[in-house]
């Protein structure tokens, strides 16, 4: 079926020619990250669970969930968490179906909090989740309307919204997504002092590249003040040396700013997180679909995590849109400079045929749009007509990250 799809030649400065830029990403352990994790975790038990036991997956929506800080005492060598972190998880999900004409209850409740603490304990091992968190499940019925959309042979939208991409990343974008990864990846082998809440933040100003990370350091494995003025030097330069590897401009990096030795003041913790002491986090509130945050590009301001990946375009069509746009870019070897995707739902309408798609192609010098339009509508095209293959299987089965 024909799609609502428009390509268009967009006269415009591609992103590394402009003068500045900026970027952020919040990682894994920021308590904004934690909150997308959680319910993104809670929908794919829910999703798994229901393919399970129903052979399909059913109406459900977690995308709420509420991080409260608890209070922590850190100290050299070691610190105690005080008052527990607080965990709300949010959301509707389908908890009875009549199946062979008996109604068949599932505990969603019970789902979600499973969920919720072991996604905790694979993630912050610092974090002591069965003494240090209280978990909390609010899941109720789903609204009928939504649940509606799922008892018909073409799957509709349950929501009027939009989703955008673009491609090619940035020196800059690419540096802050890498930074975070680094950090709270193959780093921790020889610096495990640093915990997993980290934040980068990239500025471009010409040619010059500002990196500057906050690291929650964990208490534990630090004995005093040198072992971490130590600690926070040598993770300066080796985050300089990696963020070089991905640009020829100059970089600089700071770590850990707001730091006041005179007045004893050192981001230091006891697990590692911020929000062991009162730094709260909310689904939504963080990293966009591509995990990061750039205020020079296209956004959708859509809280992804948690909601389902059946019908919710507020979901698919983010994953979506980018997925189109590096598709493009990465085809065209060189011929365009950069690619916009957006895509617009109707609800109550099949999610395969968007009320309105748009391509915005920046071409390279010389090259004309028409050598790129059909080629751009055909591969958003296939990817619409196959949203189950490039996104909701893929989000299931844990592929495909949305934060």
């Amino acid at each position: 079926m024909a799609k609502n799809i428009s390509v268009n030649e967009l006269k415009a400065e591609p992103i590394e020619k402009k003068e500045t830029e900026m970027v952020e990403r919040k990682g894994i352990g920021h308590p904004d990250s934690v909150a997308d994790g959680i319910s993104e975790q809670v929908s794919r038990a829910l999703c798994n669970h229901y393919l399970k036991q129903f052979g399909r997956v059913l109406h459900h929506n977690t995308d709420e969930c509420q991080v409260v800080g608890g209070q922590a005492e850190p100290a050299w060598g070691g610190g105690v968490v005080s008052k527990p972190i607080y965990i709300l998880v949010v959301g509707r999900a389908t908890n009875r179906i009549r199946e062979n004409g008996s109604v068949v209850s599932i505990d969603c409740n019970s789902i979600a909090k499973e969920a919720t603490i072991k996604y905790l304990k694979k993630n912050f091992p610092d974090l002591n989740v069965d003494r240090d968190v209280e978990v909390e499940t609010r899941i109720g019925q789903g609204s009928v309307d939504l649940t509606g959309l799922y008892d018909t042979n073409r799957l509709l939208a349950n929501d009027t919204s939009f989703g955008v991409g673009f491609a090619p990343y940035s020196e800059a974008e690419t540096i802050t997504r890498e930074v975070e990864f680094y950090i709270n990846g193959d780093l921790k082998k020889s610096l495990p002092e640093t915990g997993k809440d980290v934040k980068v933040m990239t500025s471009r100003k010409g040619d010059k590249i500002t990196v500057t990370c906050a690291v929650a350091m964990v208490g534990k494995r630090i004995p005093d003040r040198d072992h971490y003025i130590s600690v926070k030097e040598e993770l300066t330069e080796k985050v300089l040396d990696f963020a070089s590897r991905f640009t020829e401009r100059n970089v600089e990096v700071h770590v850990n700013t707001a730091d006041d030795y005179e007045r004893g003041i050192y981001y230091n913790t006891v697990t590692g997180l911020s929000m062991e002491n009162g730094d709260d986090g909310s689904v939504g509130r963080g990293n966009r679909v591509n995990g990061i945050i750039t205020p020079f590009r296209p956004m959708s301001l859509e809280a992804a995590a948690g909601k389902n990946p059946i019908t919710h375009v507020g979901k698919i069509y983010n994953l979506l849109s980018h997925q189109v746009a590096h598709k493009i870019y990465e085809s065209a070897g060189g011929d365009i400079a950069e690619v916009n995707v957006r895509l617009l739902s109707q609800i109550g309408k099949p999610i395969s045929e968007p009320l309105s798609g748009t391509v915005d192609l920046i071409m390279s010098d010389g090259v004309r749009l028409s050598r790129w339009k059909s080629e751009a509508e055909s591969i958003l095209t296939e990817y619409l007509d196959n949203i189950d293959k490039y996104v909701t299987q893929r989000v299931i089965r844990d592929e495909i990250p949305v934060f």
